[in-house]
């Protein structure tokens, strides 16, 4: 069955255009601080801004530190663990839309 790039191409932008706090981020994901600044330690987001106070997220960060969330929940991964099996799981899900595109 083929997804409809259209619409994921859509939520991507919507996504990098989003901007999110600490405070909102943490909201979204309903984490406390500490842990989104873990998650942050270990390059499964990355911040614009130098400090906690500053900092802002893409849209796209709330996917990725869920991911990361259910990757620790589901399978104890630690989160060093979690930001490469993050890493790895985006590359292969552009691969396969790169895939799609060509139609193949």
């Amino acid at each position: 069955m083929k997804r409809n790039v259209s619409s994921e191409l859509m939520g991507d932008v919507v996504e990098e255009q989003l901007e999110l706090t600490l405070a909102e981020l943490c909201r979204a994901c309903r984490l406390p601080a500490e842990s989104v600044i873990e998650f942050v330690e270990y390059g499964v987001i990355e911040p614009r801004g130098r400090e906690p106070a500053e900092w802002r997220f893409h849209g796209v960060s709330v996917r990725r530190v869920r991911r990361a969330i259910r990757l620790q929940h589901d399978l104890g991964v630690n989160v060093p663990g979690a930001a490469l099996a993050v890493e790895l799981l985006e590359e292969l899900d552009q691969l396969r839309a790169r895939l799609e595109r060509l139609d193949v």
